[in-house]
């Protein structure tokens, strides 16, 4: 139903697409300059590894919560957003989890009033 689409959903929807977008640009760049992808991220200096390590520790902690939060919610396939991840970029399915749990949440709302 588009009634579920609040405009947090939407803030969190477009966030997706831009991680989408974002990600998987810089992706392609990476495979077309045949790039060592994953030597980058931990050779490439101390402040890209910490920013790696921030950005893992951080998509970690995101994962649990996102399987968490689904169960909680009892939403299915909450496995698929963490699965997911590997295949796109947590930038894509983080949001994308956090839009659909927000149309969870209002649904929610309704289904009691």
């Amino acid at each position: 139903m588009t009634r579920d689409w609040t405009p947090l959903a939407l803030a969190y929807l477009l966030l997706a697409v831009v991680g989408l977008i974002g990600t998987w640009w810089f992706n392609a760049l990476a495979i077309v300059q045949m790039v060592d992808f994953i030597g980058d991220l931990t050779t490439s200096g101390p402040a890209v590894s910490s920013i790696t390590v921030d950005l893992l520790v951080a998509a970690i902690a995101g994962s649990v919560f996102v399987l968490v939060e689904a169960r909680r919610l009892r939403m299915r396939f909450g496995w698929l957003y963490v699965a997911g991840s590997a295949l796109t970029a947590f930038a894509f399915t983080f949001p994308l989890f956090l839009a659909m749990r927000q149309r969870r949440l209002v649904r929610m709302a309704r289904s009691t009033s």
